[in-house]
């Protein structure tokens, strides 16, 4: 139970420092969506930029079976090393967002 409360902490933690990074004066609304009971958590931008609608999903994390699953990262740092940097081992975090026949190259977990 610890290691999942440090977990949902690290994962809520990078998720908030990423969306720091943005401008405040940038138009687009950032919008930190967490699940803890369900272990879902996101990072969507909404709002409207040159007349045009921006609606999107940067980051996207659960954590199941005791690991952290990244099924979605627009982001250009890798958020998955920063939760290595954070002390996450390797083989507690899924790159979900590869083929899972392709997982086992990435030097991260299987799922």
């Amino acid at each position: 139970m610890e290691k999942l409360e440090q977990y949902r902490n690290y994962v809520q933690q990078v998720i908030t420092e990423y969306a720091q990074l943005s401008s405040a004066k940038d138009e687009i609304e950032q919008q930190l969506i967490f699940d803890i009971s369900g272990d879902h958590y996101q990072l969507m931008y909404v709002g409207w930029k040159n007349r045009r609608r921006q609606h999107g999903c940067v980051l996207h994390l659960d954590i199941k079976n005791g690991k952290i699953w990244i099924q979605h990262d627009g982001t250009e740092i890798g958020i998955a090393d920063e939760l290595v940097k954070l002390g996450v081992p390797k083989e507690d975090i899924v790159l979900a967002f590869h083929e899972p026949l392709l997982r086992q190259y990435t030097g991260f977990a299987v799922g």
